[in-house]
Formats: structure tokens, sequence, C-alpha cells
């Protein structure tokens, strides 16, 4: 699994990346009390559903797997020498 050095800050940038793929897409509707947790489990099933990212083994999926695979998603979208990639 390759580290990222601003791992955090994309994770949150690919949460509401895919918060807003999944409300643009009517898929659903996410409320100011859904967590984070939450929402990142949808998003990353959604992104499953969608065949933009691979399925992990059902036995991995946890919340810091999740996180690091919608980073992953995240970064590989941003430009090359792009801030978050450094």
């Amino acid at each position: 699994m390759k580290k990222f050095r601003h791992e955090a800050e994309l994770f949150k940038a690919a949460l509401v990346a895919g918060v807003e793929y999944a409300e643009q897409r009517k898929a659903a509707e996410f409320e100011p009390t859904d967590s984070a947790s939450d929402k990142a489990l949808f998003v990353y099933r959604l992104l499953v559903h969608d065949k933009l990212i691979a399925p992990m083994p059902e036995h991995q999926v946890a919340e810091k797997t999740i996180r690091h695979r919608l980073a992953a998603w995240y970064a590989n979208q941003l430009p090359k020498g792009h801030a978050l990639l450094g």
C-alpha cells in the first residue's frame, strides 16, 4: 500500500468529491449529521459499483483501508505536480 505524504488532506478532498459525485448521480442524499465513516463507506461502495475503483476483498474493508483507497482514487485524478501529491 503506497503511502501518501498528505493522505489526510487527500481523503478529505476525496470525500467531498465522492459525496458530490453521489449526489449528482442521484444515488444518495447525505445529511449534515451523517458521519464521515458512513459517507466514506457509501462512496467506496458506489465507486466500486460504478467500476471507478477496484474492489477490495471483503475482509479487508475497514475504515483505514477505505480512507486510503479513496485518497488514492482522488490522487489519481489530480494533475502532476499538485501540492497534495508532494
